[in-house]
């Protein structure tokens, strides 16, 4: 599964992720993959192409997460 480089584009508080999965995966294993990618990161299903061949092109979306959950230490 290639998921690109890492965590994807930004736009309007989503974060973006595609996902290529080659014509010989099987629709179980995909949607296996897909849901260890939700369950552990956080992502949702936006879109699916499916094109000749089988392969399919997934984008994944999620929240924007803020850069940092604790404020930087002052001293």
């Amino acid at each position: 599964m290639d998921a690109g480089d890492g965590e994807g584009n930004t736009t309007d508080g989503w974060e973006y992720r595609p996902v290529q999965l080659p014509g010989d995966v099987s629709r179980m294993t995909a949607a296996v993959r897909l849901a260890i990618q939700a369950e552990f990161g956080g992502w949702e299903l936006s879109r699916v192409r499916l094109y000749p061949g089988g392969v399919r092109k997934v984008w994944l979306r999620r929240r924007r997460r803020p850069s940092s959950l604790m404020a930087e230490p002052t001293i």
